[in-house]
């Protein structure tokens, strides 16, 4: 069975830094695409940050360029989000996705999806 766990969400102040975590099992992720999608209340759910099978390529919203990188390390078939100069819009439950390539995850239908973690920005 596949399973994306993500972890490191909270409660962080405004201008704060998080950072996230996404471990897969059940399958590896060496060829494919992983990313991280969030969603604030009462809003769809919107792409974050993408980063392609092997690191080389990566993808942000304009909401967080500049502020979110994300990173992958293939060995621990783990996807990252460092989130630094946090802003009270960034809080939502952030989401990691996987599987496919970086075309098909930014649109949202990567093959695989975790439960989630919550990021609250407090101003």
């Amino acid at each position: 069975q596949v399973q994306l766990v993500e972890s490191g969400g909270g409660l962080v102040q405004a201008g704060g830094s998080l950072g996230l975590s996404c471990a897969a099992s059940g399958r590896t992720f060496t060829t494919d695409a992983m990313g991280w999608f969030r969603q604030a209340p009462g809003m769809e759910r919107e792409f974050v940050a993408a980063v392609a099978w092997n690191g080389g390529r990566t993808y942000y919203a304009d909401s967080v360029k500049g502020r979110f990188t994300i990173s992958r390390d293939n060995a621990k078939n783990t996807v990252y989000l460092q989130m630094n100069s946090l802003k009270p819009e960034d809080t939502a439950v952030y989401y990691c996705s996987a599987g496919g390539n970086t075309v098909r995850l930014r649109a949202g239908t990567g093959d695989y999806w975790g439960r989630g973690t919550q990021v609250t920005v407090s101003s």
